[in-house]
């Protein structure tokens, strides 16, 4: 084979999901399966598996020869150097030398996720401020007033909490987005029976169980934009 006979090659996935790397090494879209894409003028110059589960394309070329490309391993890819030298018999790919997609989804997360903490400690400082002006102590369990400080604190540490959790599940769950609203609705919910118990008063409790609420509605809704549905 010779690059001229793939020039005008069309692709078809006939197994799993494949995302096309362009020339520039910017990750392309992800295509499913019986999803088609031509070599010619598209910038393509890798195939690359997303997922956990083996990825199949098939290749045709306008003299009808035809080759296939599978990818077994996740973010497996077959380059187009590679598709040059196959046969009829079909080739199988390594493991790539590097995950982009996963790294961009990665650096996505962190930086959405940094601006998310920020906003909520705003948020939560401003909201607490607010409520102590209108005679809210916030005394719990008889002791010292909680001071405002603690809130933005305590809102950046359990924030920043919340992106490792959406990172971990990004990396080994099979439906990060789904798992971490889950995860984050229950230990929400969780987080609201301290002020429950221990405030010194109704207006302190109440108080406490909406400063919970602030920063989990805006961590967990961008966050959650920020993960895929499925990663396979």
């Amino acid at each position: 084979m010779v690059a001229a006979e793939w020039r005008d090659a069309f692709g078809v996935v006939t197994r799993g999901r494949v995302q096309l790397e362009l020339r520039d090494g910017v990750p392309g879209p992800v295509l499913g399966r019986d999803a088609g894409f031509w070599l010619r003028g598209t910038g393509v110059r890798a195939l690359r598996n997303p997922g956990r589960r083996t990825a199949r394309v098939r290749i045709v070329t306008p003299g009808a020869r035809t080759a296939t490309c599978q990818a077994t391993h996740p973010y497996a890819s077959c380059r187009r150097n590679e598709m040059n030298s196959m046969n009829d018999t079909g080739a199988v790919a390594g493991p790539a030398s590097g995950r982009t997609s996963r790294a961009h989804r990665f650096r996505r997360l962190a930086g959405t996720g940094f601006i998310a903490t920020l906003a909520a400690m705003v948020t939560t400082a401003l909201a607490a401020a607010l409520a102590r002006a209108v005679g809210v102590d916030f005394r719990v369990d008889g002791g010292e007033s909680i001071p405002l400080p603690g809130f933005a604190v305590v809102t950046g540490f359990f924030s920043v909490v919340g992106i490792v959790i959406a990172g971990a599940l990004l990396r080994w769950s099979a439906r990060p987005a789904d798992r971490f609203v889950w995860t984050a609705v229950s230990l929400t919910t969780i987080s609201m029976i301290p002020p429950v118990l221990f405030a010194a008063n109704t207006a302190t409790t109440i108080a406490l169980i909406g400063l919970h609420l602030i920063p989990a509605t805006v961590m967990i809704p961008t966050l959650t934009r920020s993960l895929p549905t499925r990663t396979d």
